[in-house]
């Protein structure tokens, strides 16, 4: 049946360069919102799913239900339920450490489209496969969290919402001795406090984007935050964050590949548990994008077409350095998904070939007042960014050769450079009167 699905997707020519995705056996219903995660038993890789939001993605549509699949045989089975008295939820996340994996968070739905955080901490045993006593409560009760993994030790619980708004906490669970502990909170402000985002640690560097801010139609993020975790105390945290265009990005998957943090699909809008906008109860279309931070170069890229476009994620399986299944999730016209698919990155080119470019290319002068231009031989297009994410001004230049800045106000903004649709640079401009 492998096969069959690879000569498939060739046929459809799903891929992009080296980057290819297939399509693999369906999973045995339609989830969205679902926690993902990977684990190995004697030697096999499985994917789970646990928790979720049906196709009906209505108030009484969320669950508890749990699902694993065989990554040799291609074939999904159901678990055990999880068990929560409180009943189904959606938005919660699942990581695995030494060999077992831990379901936490997440919110549930009542019959009048209410929602309730949990503080619950599930724990399930892969090699058992059945589920193990609750863990201690997290501290606040959170859901839509950033969640991550340190050094197969630690997990952390970043930001996300409580019941009523978006909080700063970070809270550190240690699986070994089943104790939390405080880390050093976000700052208290809407750039770093968001649901909906999503992270991954790189290093002793956990990186986060996008996200729904607190504000009319909980507005999207254009955010990237760095938190440096201290080897010698994981509590202590120094958190920074730069405003840029490509960070935006609400409910993607969050992974790491060649030493870089990896975002995949996800939305550009902020949305209610039926794929709905906040802003106006329209559809909201998913991304077939990856998002990839290189911290050695500093640079944010996206790149289209390595992925099925594919929304309302809780997790990714990174089932080897270079492959990911996803599960799950919405598709096109909010579509709840059975789908399973197999991702696969040989290289990041974006990151790497443009990287001599990226050292070299500016914007100059800076600040600017009448004419700037971009100091490099070549073709070029530009996009101007506000603050707040809103694209104001696109164009071409031609490289070395003033261009007239018109009707832009004082301020700062962000510059992306492109060439041959990829981006190259991402400059800080500075406008003056």
């Amino acid at each position: 049946m492998r096969l069959t699905v690879f000569l498939l997707s060739l046929l459809l020519n799903f891929s992009l360069q080296s980057q290819t995705f297939i399509e693999l056996a369906t999973m045995p219903e339609a989830v969205s919102n679902n926690a993902v995660t990977a684990a190995v038993v004697d030697g096999k890789t499985y994917v789970y799913s646990f928790t979720g939001i049906d196709a009906t993605k209505s108030c009484d549509g969320d669950h508890l239900k749990a699902f694993r699949y065989d990554v040799e045989a291609d074939t999904w089975e159901t678990l055990p339920d999880v068990p929560d008295a409180a009943g189904g939820k959606i938005a919660a996340s699942a990581n695995t450490v030494k060999g077992k994996i831990y379901v936490t968070g997440g919110y549930h739905l009542s019959p009048s489209c209410g929602e309730v955080s949990s503080a619950k901490i599930h724990v399930f045993d892969p090699a058992a496969n059945a589920w193990e006593p609750d863990g201690t409560d997290i501290p606040v009760a959170i859901d839509d969290q950033v969640q991550a993994v340190w050094r197969d030790s630690l997990i952390f619980i970043v930001t996300g919402w409580s019941n009523t708004t978006n909080v700063p906490n970070v809270q550190i669970y240690n699986p070994t001795d089943d104790t939390w502990a405080v880390g050093t909170p976000v700052p208290n402000n809407g750039t770093y406090k968001v649901f909906g985002a999503a992270g991954t640690i790189v290093g002793d560097t956990l990186y986060y984007l996008g996200g729904a801010r607190i504000g009319g139609n909980f507005p999207p993020s254009v955010n990237l935050r760095k938190g440096y975790i201290n080897p010698d105390d994981p509590t202590d945290i120094t958190w920074s964050a730069e405003s840029l265009p490509e960070a935006r990005g609400y409910r993607p998957a969050s992974a790491t590949f060649q030493g870089q943090a990896l975002w995949f699909g996800g939305s550009d809008v902020t949305y209610n548990f039926d794929g709905l906008a906040y802003s106006n109860n329209s559809g909201v279309p998913p991304l077939d994008r990856v998002t990839i931070y290189n911290p050695a170069t500093g640079l944010l890229t996206q790149n289209t077409g390595w992925m099925p476009a594919l929304m309302d994620l809780r997790g990714i399986a990174q089932i080897s350095e270079n492959q990911f299944i996803l599960a799950g999730g919405m598709l096109e016209n909010q579509t709840v998904s059975d789908k399973t698919f197999l991702l696969t990155l040989d290289d990041l080119p974006s990151t790497t070939a443009e990287i001599n470019l990226q050292n070299v290319l500016k914007i100059s002068p800076n600040p600017v007042r009448d004419t700037w231009q971009i100091s490099a031989e070549g073709n070029f297009s530009y996009e101007f960014f506000a603050a707040n994410g809103e694209k104001i001004k696109t164009g071409n230049a031609v490289g070395n050769t003033p261009q007239t800045l018109s009707n832009i106000s004082a301020g700062i903004y962000n510059v992306r450079i492109s060439q041959k649709g990829k981006t190259v640079s991402i400059n800080r401009m500075v406008v003056v009167n």
